[in-house]
C-alpha cells in the first residue's frame, strides 16, 4: 500500500513539473512576441504592470523642471488625484533650484547619483551624495534642490530617479524666477 502511495504521489509531482515547464515555454514563445509590451507573468497578474527598462518610453520632462529632464510614466497619472510612479532621468550637471510640493516625495535612485541639499539657498557646500540603491522620503512644504552630478562609477552618464506617491503632483520654487513656467 506505501508503494502504491509513494508511486501515485510521484507520477502526480512528475505530471505537475511537466505542465509547469509546458507553461513556461508557452510564456517564451508568447513574450518573444510581445517584447514591446509591458510584462504580465500570467493571467494571476492581469492587473499588474511590469516593465524592463527597455520597454519604458522617455519622452521630454514636463514644463515645470528645467529643460533636459527626461520623463518615463509607469503607473497613474501625476496631474491627477491617486497613485502614481515615474522615472526621470537627468544629464550630467543637471540642477534642479530650491523647491518643495504639496504632498511627501518619495525618491529612489536608479542609477547614477544625485547631491541634495536642504533649504532656500542652493548651496554645493551642504549637499549629501545619494548613489544607486539611495532613498528619500521628503515630507510636504520642505525646501530642498538637487544637481544630478555623476563623478561616481559612471563619470558622465545620465542619472535616472524613480519619484512615487500621490497626485497631484506639483513644485513650488521658493524664487519664481527659478521656475521654468515663468520664463519666455
Amino acid at each position: 500500500m506505501k508503494r502504491l502511495m509513494c508511486t501515485a504521489m510521484s507520477l502526480c509531482l512528475l505530471l505537475g513539473v511537466a505542465a509547469a515547464q509546458t507553461k513556461t515555454s508557452t510564456k517564451k514563445s508568447a513574450a518573444k512576441s510581445a517584447a514591446a509590451a509591458p510584462a504580465k507573468a500570467d493571467a494571476g497578474m492581469a492587473h499588474a504592470k511590469a516593465y524592463t527598462p527597455d520597454q519604458m518610453k522617455w519622452s521630454a520632462g514636463p514644463n515645470a523642471l528645467p529643460a533636459g529632464a527626461q520623463i518615463a510614466l509607469l503607473e497613474g497619472d501625476p496631474m491627477k488625484p491617486g497613485p502614481f510612479t515615474i522615472r526621470l532621468k537627468f544629464p550630467n550637471n543637471y540642477k534642479i533650484p530650491p523647491h518643495s510640493h504639496t504632498r511627501t516625495e518619495h525618491v529612489t535612485i536608479i542609477s547614477g547619483s544625485m547631491h541634495v541639499g536642504m533649504g532656500d539657498k542652493f548651496d554645493e557646500t551642504a549637499m549629501s551624495t545619494f548613489g544607486p540603491g539611495s532613498f528619500a522620503a521628503i515630507d510636504a512644504g520642505t525646501h530642498h534642490y538637487g544637481i544630478a552630478k555623476n563623478d561616481m562609477m559612471f563619470k558622465g552618464k545620465d542619472t535616472v530617479i524613480q519619484l512615487h506617491g500621490e497626485g497631484p503632483w506639483e513644485i513650488h520654487y521658493v524664487n519664481a524666477s527659478d521656475d521654468p513656467r515663468n520664463k519666455k
